[in-house]
């Protein structure tokens, strides 16, 4: 089972994450981008860890906006095509609906049949189609489908 190990706002509050070779580059970049948008417990950016390892990254793009959140997530190179992703992405759906049932959650992928599209089809996400990101350009958009409870 994963589980989300939150990267805190100040780099000396992350001693765990700022030596490892897979995290370093991922924490600075998530410690200035906590500077433009706020560190706003749980829509924060974490690093995930299967038993004692850590195997990947994960984050929720900030807090709620219009009930909207989107999420982001990968795994460490040495690790992939294990499905260590797809259980990080099915871990930061189930926590966003934990924290708030009524959350739209969605995802972002390069626009192309690749490996993050079909973590978000094997978790019940549907293509929306292609949308402009800021920082990304022309890109994919995805939306999860919840489950209809059966009694």
């Amino acid at each position: 089972m994963i589980d989300l190990v939150p990267i805190q706002p100040l780099l000396e509050d992350n001693p765990d994450f700022l030596h490892h070779p897979d995290c370093r580059e991922s924490l600075l970049m998530v410690i200035e981008y906590y500077k433009k948008i706020g560190w706003h417990f749980p829509w924060i950016c974490y690093f995930a860890r299967l038993g004692n390892q850590l195997v990947g990254s994960a984050g929720i793009k900030g807090p709620p906006v219009n009930n909207r959140i989107e999420i982001a997530y990968g795994t460490f190179p040495a690790l992939r095509q294990q499905g260590i992703g797809a259980e990080i992405c099915r871990t930061l759906v189930n926590l966003s609906l934990k924290t708030d049932p009524r959350i739209t959650i969605t995802a972002r992928t390069l626009p192309e049949r690749n490996f993050s599209a079909r973590i978000l089809e094997k978790n019940n996400f549907r293509l929306l189609g292609n949308v402009w990101d800021e920082e990304d350009g022309d890109v994919w958009e995805w939306e999860y489908q919840q489950q209809p409870v059966n009694f």
